[in-house]
């Protein structure tokens, strides 16, 4: 763990680390938000952080220039961040930052260090991708894991993709590795709304993150954003006749159970982001009513719709 540096020293109890990267694996900024909330609704603390220098392409993901109250200014790098918090279900490690552009196995590696310093229980990944599905109606999720106790414990899918991956799917590989238990939850957005952040996919992955923890979901803010989320685009669709009639027959055909037929239809999904935006915006919240959590969407159309993205991603147009 040459490459990390700790904040703090807490005594964890089998913590559950869950991650997020923003980039080409978090449509929407999806996935990101979603750690960003559950770090600020937990009021997480500060734990460690892993040096950038030997894993990021700045020309890429650039770091900022901040003045401070005296127009004292100063660099902030692009970092990837480690945060613990205690919760109802157990002890938990957040992880967050932009996926590294260099030397993967060894960024694995310090996550993995820090895993087993820690004597971390699993890790859960969270991600989003672009796909051919209606705003209105409810977020589609996927979970999947490889080993056959997660899958039936957590009601996943099991994992047999090949093809190319991001740094999720490396990391998941460290995992078997280091004998660390780990799945992945996946959440779809809309392709015709890439550019507007999802607070809708947010909530559907802190929601089913939370069932797997064991705890309360943080979702008052989540909820209140995923009805603003729905009016936003609900307006830019109405301004324009043929997306209306697009998202009329997506809806439609997830009325008819007939979407998932349609998914592989669109060869355009691509979740990149060459001006990727690392601005400290968090969607806060705090613990709000415990609401029923949407039934998860296991089904193999969605996993072929991931395993397509994916692929994508290494073959861009």
């Amino acid at each position: 763990m040459d490459h990390v540096r700790w904040l703090a020293r807490p005594t964890l109890r089998r913590p559950v680390v869950v991650a997020a990267f923003t980039g080409w694996n978090d449509a929407g900024d999806a996935s990101s938000n979603s750690v960003r909330h559950l770090i600020e609704s937990w009021e997480a603390a500060p734990l460690a952080e892993i040096d950038p220098e030997e894993f990021t392409d700045f020309a890429t993901v650039r770091p900022h220039v901040r003045l401070d109250a005296e127009q004292q200014r100063s660099i902030v790098w692009p970092t990837v961040g480690m945060w613990s918090a205690s919760t109802p279900g157990g002890d938990v490690i957040l992880v967050l930052g932009p996926e590294p552009a260099l030397r993967w196995q060894l960024f694995v590696e310090q996550i993995m260090g820090v895993a087993r310093e820690l004597d971390a229980s699993m890790l859960l990944t969270l991600g989003a991708l672009l796909a051919d599905v209606p705003h209105t109606r409810t977020v589609r999720l996927i979970g999947t894991a490889t080993e056959e106790r997660m899958i039936e414990r957590y009601g996943l899918q099991r994992s047999n993709y090949e093809g190319p991956t991001g740094i999720v799917g490396v990391l998941h590989d460290g995992c078997a590795k280091y004998d660390l238990a780990s799945a992945s939850l996946w959440a779809a957005v809309p392709t015709y709304a890439s550019q507007v952040p999802s607070p809708k996919a947010s909530l559907a992955l802190v929601e089913r993150t939370c069932e797997i923890l064991g705890c309360p979901a943080p979702t008052a803010r989540l909820i209140d954003a995923a009805r603003e989320y729905d009016a936003r685009v609900s307006s830019f669709v109405d301004d324009d006749s043929e997306l209306t009639g697009y998202v009329a027959r997506l809806e439609s055909m997830a009325d008819a159970g007939e979407l998932n037929d349609d998914l592989d239809e669109d060869d355009d999904d691509d979740t990149s982001d060459d001006d990727e935006d690392d601005d400290d915006d968090t969607v806060g919240g705090e613990l709000g009513e415990d609401l029923p959590l949407p039934a998860p969407v296991d089904s193999d159309e969605l996993m072929a719709e991931v395993e397509r993205f994916l692929r994508d991603q290494g073959n861009p147009t």
